[in-house]
């Protein structure tokens, strides 16, 4: 819901077409629709309260009104608070819960799950990009630091979704050792989103001979490469722009791990378990 996101921004900026859009990528197979009304591309300017309600509750209500699961993508307390009254069922912010102090007590008082990500502040001058001597260690050890901020401020530890950042003060190098590594993030204990859909490390790894990075909407097929070695990984979810390419990557994921144990029972067509895609 904003007109400057870096891949699709202004494409479902009303909230007829945004409701639209979200009943389209239910119906490819998405089982969470993350509605955001605010673009933290780098450099993106942040936009009002007033203006993010605008946005985002409209599009959250009529969601919720056709029965989707909604996650609110936001940094602001009173925009998760008021989602979550609307209908939204898993608060989602970039920041961990550090933009806005009222943020955790909110999501502790609702019971709702949070993803905590990890954040070196807005992407704005020298924070767009970060300088770490161990980028998976690092981002391992803040991330829990954050977790138990979370988990100290009332939030169960069964509501706590972690996300290592894809794209947020790190490079394309720093991207791909996370992916590398999601086995450190597992560890820490908690289900783990990766966010890696269109991201410019992706641009950069398709880059042509003259090192133009194709534009972001051509970078589905690497996403969905991305979203099958994430479920491989044991990631809980993976969010994307474009979800079809994404789930049948994830089915054909979970086809081969049940080939390993050919007792197991099979899943229900079309069902996504606990990769599903977000």
């Amino acid at each position: 819901m904003t007109p400057d996101s870096f891949s699709d921004g202004g494409r479902w900026f009303d909230t007829s077409t945004a409701v639209k859009r979200g009943l389209d990528l239910v119906a490819q197979g998405a089982d969470l629709i993350d509605v955001g009304g605010e673009s933290t591309r780098p450099g993106a300017t942040r936009v009002d309260e007033a203006e993010e309600l605008r946005r985002v509750i409209p599009v959250v209500r009529g969601l919720a009104a056709e029965g989707v699961t909604i996650s609110v993508d936001t940094m602001r307390a009173s925009v998760a608070e008021q989602s979550l009254a609307a209908g939204a069922a898993l608060v989602n912010d970039v920041s961990g819960g550090l933009a806005d102090p009222a943020m955790i007590p909110v999501v502790a008082a609702s019971g709702a799950p949070f993803v905590v990500m990890h954040w070196r502040g807005l992407l704005e001058g020298t924070n767009v990009r970060g300088t770490y001597d161990d980028v998976v260690g690092e981002v391992v050890d803040e991330l829990h630091a954050r977790v138990e901020a979370v988990l100290a401020g009332g939030i169960a530890a069964d509501r706590v979704i972690v996300d290592p950042g894809l794209g947020f003060s790190k490079g394309a190098d720093h991207d791909l050792a996370l992916l590398a590594r999601l086995d450190r993030v597992l560890a820490l204990g908690h289900p783990l989103l990766v966010a890696a859909s269109r991201k410019r490390f992706l641009g950069h790894v398709l880059a042509g001979p003259d090192g133009a990075p194709p534009p972001a909407r051509e970078r589905d097929a690497a996403t969905a490469a991305v979203s099958a070695l994430s479920a491989q990984a044991g990631a809980w979810a993976v969010r994307v722009h474009e979800v079809r390419a994404t789930a049948d990557a994830v089915r054909v994921v979970q086809a081969v791990a049940r080939a390993h144990t050919p007792d197991a029972a099979p899943s229900p067509s079309g069902a996504h378990g606990a990769e599903g895609t977000r």
